[in-house]
């Protein structure tokens, strides 16, 4: 009938997922049921990295960690176009190989003026 079809190919897809859910609840219930409930002080500490946390927890972080991350998502993003055309190049021909030299002097141009603003300096 129209309108009623379920694709049957998506059902060991569903039981992968609720087989993977169910393991992964089940871990945390099994977790908490059997874990040491022993709290004290110095457990309770807050701890970074071996240190002991020095001044207040709400630091302001310098605008440039900000602009680094953003950077580094651009450029992760070139990574993600270059994959596919790198993969389907012979079948895009000139036109897909000028497309994507254009792209890449566009990024280019961008890299080179974050590196002119000096975005890259950490002084």
């Amino acid at each position: 009938m129209p309108g009623t079809y379920i694709p049957s190919e998506y059902l060991p897809v569903a039981i992968i997922f609720l087989f993977a859910a169910l393991i992964g609840l089940g871990a945390l219930v099994a977790g908490l049921l059997v874990r040491p409930r022993r709290p004290y002080v110095q457990k309770l500490y807050p701890y970074e990295s071996g240190n002991p946390p020095v001044g207040e927890p709400r630091y302001k972080f310098s605008v440039k960690f900000y602009i680094i991350a953003m950077l580094f998502v651009v450029f992760d993003v070139e990574a993600v176009f270059l994959y596919p055309w790198a993969v389907a190049y012979d079948k895009l021909g000139i036109f897909g190989f000028v497309e994507m030299m254009l792209f890449i002097f566009i990024l280019l141009i961008g890299y080179i003026y974050v590196w002119k603003k000096g975005a890259f300096n950490w002084e």
